[in-house]
């Protein structure tokens, strides 16, 4: 109820404020689980990405996210979000994310693993397409203009790019760039 609560809020923020626009909603599959990835610019894009669908949207943060403030802390949480140590292999966090996504639950993340202070794209860390290819499921690339500053918000929903084929495969470091190689030509495109 909380998450529902705070969309409507966000997306009223959104469309007002930032004159919000989303195109190519369509293109999220309306079952089965989910990886959402997208460029980062801006503390605004978790809040843009999760707001742009009707489906609830769960994040992988950074662990030092959880240690700031209790109370975002509890507010992060109960949006959907989830720590995971970053620079070593949280292989308990990586079980509860494959575990969402074949519960038919949605993940967002930002592969370039930080914000572009720049607003360029930077190369995608192996993590999205690593979790789609073990969950078997759809990754879902978005592109999003403008979230720095107080202009306008543009969002562009990109095809799903199938990963089931390396569900039941155990898959190389190559493959999984290959697989980040896709999805992040696909955002490039979607800024274009």
């Amino acid at each position: 109820m909380f998450y529902l609560i705070a969309r409507v809020v966000c997306r009223l923020v959104l469309a007002f404020v930032r004159q919000w626009e989303v195109s190519g909603r369509d293109n999220m599959p309306a079952h089965g689980g989910v990886v959402i990835v997208s460029n980062h610019t801006s503390y605004w894009d978790p809040v843009i990405v999760g707001c742009s669908f009707d489906r609830r949207v769960s994040y992988m943060g950074k662990a030092e996210l959880f240690n700031k403030n209790p109370v975002f802390t509890w507010l992060i949480r109960a949006l959907g979000s989830f720590p995971i140590k970053r620079g070593k292999s949280d292989r308990e966090a990586l079980k509860f994310a494959i575990n969402h996504l074949k519960s038919d639950g949605i993940i967002g993340l930002f592969p370039e693993g930080g914000r572009s202070t720049t607003g360029d794209l930077q190369g995608a860390r192996r993590g999205a397409a690593m979790l789609a290819a073990k969950a078997g499921v759809p990754i879902l690339p978005v592109g999003i203009k403008g979230a720095r500053g107080w202009g306008r918000v543009v969002v562009k929903v990109g095809k799903p790019i199938d990963t089931v084929f390396y569900s039941d495969q155990k898959v190389n470091k190559e493959t999984l760039d290959d697989i980040s190689r896709v999805f992040m030509n696909s955002i490039e495109e979607l800024l274009k």
